[in-house]
C-alpha cells in the first residue's frame, strides 16, 4: 500500500521546492513541529522531491516518486526508534537493529496509519553505526541518498548516556557530499548542542482543523460525533486526532448506551448503571460524561435552531426544550465535577441517569 498523503504544509513545501530549484537546500536539514503533524512524511515527500526524475518535483508519478511512495527506494533510508538490540556484539547488533527497521518498514507498508514507536524504543550506537555503513556506499539508482532520522531526540534517552548522539555526530560533522540528513524532533533543545549546530532547522506548524478532519475522513473511517471529538481532541495534529481515536469512539458508544439507558426506563438504568465499573472515577468514566455534556450541548443548539456539528444519538431525535437539554447539561457537569471525589461511579451514575430521565 503506498503512502497516504502529504497533508498541509504548503509554505514549507514551496519553500523547499524553491531551494530545489535554486540548488541551494541545505543537505543537513532539522523538522521541527508539535507530535503528529507531519514531520516523518514530510521528509517523505522531500526525499521524493530530491530523488524524482520529473519537471516539477516531485511529479509523483515517476519511478523514483512511486518507489518512495512504497517505502522501496534503495537508496531512501528511514531511521526510526526500535527496540534495543540484545546482541553483545556491535556487528550483531547492527544486523539486528537493520532486521528491526526492516521490520517496522514492512509494517508501514501495509498500515500507513502508523503509531508513535514505544516509549522503550530509540537509536543506539548501533543506529549510528548502521548510518555510517549505508552513508559510505555509493547511491545505487540516483546520484543521492537521502537519511530521514525520526524522533532524533531519541538519541539522547538520558543526558547520562548521549553514546548514540556522540557516534552520529561523527558522520554529521563529515557528511559525505552525495547524502542528504533529515532528522525529525519535537524539541530542538534535546538534541545534542553539537548536532543542533549543524542542522539548518525548518519548522512545521499544526494543522488546520479542516485539513484533519478531510484526512480522517477520507483514511481513517471517521465520522459523525466521534469524527469531530478526533478533531478536536487533535489540535491541529492527525497522530494525536488518531491516537485519540480510540478513546473518542469508545466514549461515544458509551453516551448512545446511556441515552437509550435513560429513556428505557427504571430497570434498563439500573441495569446501565451496574455495568459501570465501579472506581474508574478518573478514566473511561469521565471521558463519557465529556462526551455526554458535547453531545447535549449539541442538541442544545439544534433545539434552538442552530445546526448540530454532529450528527445526535437516537434517543435524542426527537424534538426536545432548549431548557430541558441546558439543565440536562448541568447535570452532567455536576456528576463530572463529583466524579473527581471519592465516590462510586455505579451510585453516581445511577442517579445521574435517574436525573436525565426526568428532563429528557
Amino acid at each position: 500500500m503506498p503512502l497516504l498523503p502529504l497533508v498541509g504544509h504548503d509554505a514549507a513545501k514551496a519553500q523547499v521546492q524553491k531551494s530545489l530549484a535554486e540548488g541551494r537546500l541545505p543537505q543537513m536539514l532539522l523538522l521541527v513541529g508539535p507530535s503528529g503533524i507531519g514531520k516523518q512524511r514530510f521528509g517523505l515527500w522531500l526525499a521524493q522531491a530530491l530523488f524524482c526524475e520529473g519537471a516539477d518535483r516531485p511529479c509523483g508519478t515517476c519511478r523514483s516518486c512511486l518507489q518512495v511512495a512504497g517505502l522501496a527506494h534503495p537508496d531512501l533510508h528511514w531511521f526510526m526508534p526500535v527496540p534495543r538490540p540484545k546482541a553483545s556484539e556491535p556487528d550483531k547488533q547492527v544486523e539486528e537493529l537493520a532486521e528491526a527497521i526492516g521490520a517496522v518498514i514492512e509494517e508501514r507498508r501495509s498500515q500507513p496509519l502508523w503509531q508513535p514507536a514505544d516509549g522503550l524504543a530509540g537509536h543506539f550506537v548501533a543506529t549510528a553505526r548502521l548510518l555510517q555503513r549505508r552513508a559510505a556506499l555509493t547511491p545505487v539508482q540516483g546520484k543521492r541518498k537521502v537519511f530521514l532520522v525520526a524522533e532524533a531526540d531519541r538519541l539522547v534517552p538520558q543526558e547520562s548516556s548521549p553514546e548514540a548522539a556522540n557516534a552520529l555526530l561523527k558522520l554529521l560533522e563529515e557528511p559525505p557530499a552525495d547524502s542528504t540528513f533529515l532528522l525529525t524532533v519535537t524539541d530542538a533543545n534535546r538534541l545534542l548542542p553539537t548536532i543542533r549546530s549543524r542542522l539548518i532547522p525548518l519548522r512545521l506548524g499544526r494543522l488546520h482543523d479542516g485539513e484533519v478532519e478531510r484526512f480522517l475522513a477520507d483514511h481513517a473511517g471517521a465520522s459523525g460525533m466521534a469524527l469531530g471529538r478526533m478533531v478536536s481532541a487533535g489540535e491541529g495534529s492527525i497522530g494525536r486526532a488518531l491516537a485519540a481515536g480510540d478513546d473518542s469512539a469508545k466514549a461515544t458508544r458509551a453516551v448512545d448506551e446511556l441515552l437509550k439507558a435513560v429513556t428505557s426506563g427504571p430497570a434498563g438504568r439500573a441495569e446501565r448503571a451496574l455495568k459501570q465499573g465501579p472506581w474508574a472515577a478518573r478514566g473511561d468514566f469521565t471521558a463519557m460524561l465529556d462526551a455526554l455534556a458535547d453531545t447535549l450541548a449539541d442538541a442544545a443548539r439544534q433545539a434552538a435552531g442552530g445546526r448540530a456539528r454532529r450528527p445526535l444519538p437516537e434517543a435524542l431525535s426527537r424534538p426536545h426544550a432548549v431548557s430541558a437539554l441546558v439543565t440536562a447539561q448541568e447535570k452532567v457537569a455536576r456528576a463530572r465535577e463529583a466524579a473527581q471525589g471519592n465516590v462510586n461511579p455505579q451510585l453516581l451514575l445511577m442517579a445521574l441517569a435517574d436525573d436525565l430521565a426526568e428532563v429528557l
